[in-house]
């Protein structure tokens, strides 16, 4: 446990990260041999996973244009990943310059190379903490500096809750993250699934990695919403909702749900 209360990961390149692997599939180069040897391994798996990462960080981009595009000016991005060009703050000022995003992660890595792409900004933050400990994360001066609770905010947990196993209370963080909300918020959440195949090779890599792979059904995932009223087309398959281009081929096993949800008065 840190200072600051964050059971924030300690930098480990002898294991695979889930945060590098997704980079390493998304054609990124902030990994390791360990994290290209996982990526393979998980591609062999489920041969859909590489198209199945891309999709999922189309879906983010559409997701914040939408809720940039209804008024939200004040972003907080949990477990937000690798910085992957374009992300969330570059999505959102192409609509918004004032958009306010504040990033978390509890990867030293993800800190630092975050940190340096956002340099002095101070409408950005980046902040090292633990999703598990959703009530620091809100509390967080850094978080603070940035986002407003008084004030409409999207809080996105895309691709983060499935490495929260079920001891760990995912519906209880989603819970208190948004119990800071104010009423017209949204909640942006994509979340891994077994519906459409086995994937229990898959498991078996994460599971050699920092985290296990905790794969939940639709009515699983769409739990987390509650309280929150789904947006068209609901939960659904990240390359479904609301596309802006054809999904590429292959997109019905694509084991990733995705929605968008607002909080009303």
């Amino acid at each position: 446990m840190r200072q600051d209360g964050f059971r924030a990961e300690e930098i480990d390149t002898s294991r695979p990260h889930p945060a590098r692997i997704y980079d390493y599939l998304l054609g990124g180069k902030d990994n390791y041999p360990v994290d290209r040897d996982a990526g393979d391994a998980l591609a062999a798996a489920a041969p859909e996973v590489r198209i199945g990462v891309q999709a999922n960080r189309a879906f983010l981009r559409r997701a914040v244009r939408y809720v940039v595009g209804s008024g939200v000016r004040q972003i907080l991005d949990i477990g937000t990943g690798l910085p992957t060009s374009p992300n969330v703050h570059e999505t959102a000022e192409e609509l918004a310059p004032d958009v306010r995003v504040a990033y978390v992660d509890n990867d030293p890595i993800v800190h630092t190379h975050a940190g340096a792409l956002l340099g002095g900004s101070g409408g950005r933050g980046i902040v090292l903490g633990d999703l598990r400990d959703p009530r620091a994360v809100v509390d967080h001066p850094g978080v603070r500096r940035v986002i407003d609770f008084d004030k409409p905010v999207a809080l996105l947990l895309v691709a983060v809750l499935h490495f929260l196993t079920d001891a760990e209370r995912p519906g209880e963080v989603v819970a208190t993250l948004c119990d800071a909300l104010p009423a017209g918020s949204y909640l942006v959440l994509s979340h891994a699934t077994g519906d459409f195949a086995d994937r229990s090779a898959a498991q078996a890599v994460y599971t050699r990695a920092t985290a296990t792979l905790n794969l939940r059904s639709h009515a699983a995932v769409e739990r987390f919403f509650d309280g929150f009223a789904l947006v068209e087309p609901g939960l659904a398959q990240v390359p479904f909702w609301r596309p802006d281009a054809p999904p590429p081929a292959g997109s019905d096993a694509i084991g990733f749900y995705g929605g968008v949800a607002r909080k009303a008065a």
